[in-house]
């Protein structure tokens, strides 16, 4: 659980858009920022598979950097994180609605109306007006996706910049073998646990997840489950499983447009919002390759506001070093906050 002050929110832009958003705001009581209209407000999207409360020891970690009195360098308002509609609290309020239209395929676009709809306000149950905020817009892999797609509708929302970590991207030739390797693990997953402690234990045993953070790997499983039974699993009736159902992980991997459609596009996208990418060092689901061509197509680095390597993380960059990569989003933050182009977005 994150040590800033939180709270949760349930966002519903019915009828206009069929499925309920959760988010979570966070923030430092003491900070100086809280009224400040020039300071940068954070909205944070996760990766296929995780949910909104992933972010935290990242977000955490951040805040260490800001120091106990908050930093010139880096004014942050406040802080939200946005649920993928079939992932986490949203995935449960959703549970009858996602059982017919999205499946076998849950498109990424989703979560990207999902957090427009939220930022321009197009629903009730958060009184925040986003468009009078300096925002700063930083996703993980699908979630980095659906940051740059939610600026495809309208009314434009629009970012000081984007943070950009292993963004999901890439071209047709190289998708065909993550996409797979995606697909076979999320579906042949196992699911149901007897209980909350008895899935961390699980988890922290296996390959995959003995190297993530264990904050991560602890918020993953507290925030990541639910007591039986589900719509899914309607007759089981004891034990826990996961918020984000094994049919919708795997419906969101099938996916075949949402990364396609941002690739099409990246060029523009970084015309019209600095973007800082950051990639873990480690090339392990995305090959080096997809991302030397993810940056020549947007024209290359000088088109880019940074880029940069997080030591010790691969894809999942989020769960691995969530402190080292805290280092390089503050840095980006150090960027937005002081570039000159900021006034003119």
């Amino acid at each position: 659980m994150s040590t800033l002050k939180h709270e949760a929110f349930v966002f519903d832009p019915r009828p206009h858009y069929p499925l309920l958003i959760t988010a979570k705001r966070y923030w430092k009581e003491d900070s100086r920022y809280l009224e400040d209209d020039d300071a940068l407000t954070l909205v944070f999207a996760h990766g296929t598979g995780f949910h909104k409360e992933q972010w935290e020891p990242a977000i955490d970690d951040l805040y260490s950097l800001l120091g106990d009195s908050g930093s010139e360098r880096v004014r942050i308002r406040e802080v939200w994180s946005i649920d993928a509609p079939n992932h986490g609290d949203a995935a449960v309020l959703n549970e009858k609605t996602l059982l017919f239209g999205y499946e076998p395929v849950f498109g990424w676009e989703e979560y990207a109306r999902s957090i427009h709809a939220f930022l321009a306000g197009l629903g009730i149950g958060v009184n925040t007006d986003f468009t009078k905020r300096k925002l700063v817009g930083i996703g993980h892999s699908m979630g980095a996706v659906s940051v740059l797609l939610s600026q495809n509708y309208f009314p434009l929302v629009k970012f000081t910049s984007v943070i950009l970590c292993e963004l999901m991207t890439m071209q047709q030739k190289y998708i065909a073998k993550p996409q797979v390797i995606l697909v076979k693990g999320s579906s042949n997953r196992r699911d149901i646990w007897p209980s909350t402690e008895e899935a961390y234990k699980s988890f922290k045993s296996r390959g995959a997840w003995k190297i993530w953070d264990d904050r991560v790997l602890r918020t993953f499983v507290e925030y990541g489950t639910r007591p039986l039974p589900t719509a899914y699993y309607p007759d089981k009736t004891e034990g826990v499983t996961l918020k984000c159902s094994r049919a919708q992980e795997t419906a969101s991997y099938r996916d075949p447009l949402g990364f396609s459609r941002v690739y099409n596009n990246l060029r523009e996208y970084a015309k019209r919002t600095p973007v800082h990418m950051i990639y873990g060092a480690i090339n392990d689901y995305l090959p080096e390759e997809s991302q030397e061509d993810v940056v020549n197509a947007i024209g290359g680095k000088h088109c880019l506001a940074s880029f940069s390597r997080v030591e010790g993380a691969g894809h999942l960059i989020v769960q691995m070093n969530p402190r080292g990569l805290a280092k390089h989003i503050y840095n980006a933050l150090v960027i937005t906050q002081n570039s000159p182009l900021r006034g003119k977005l």
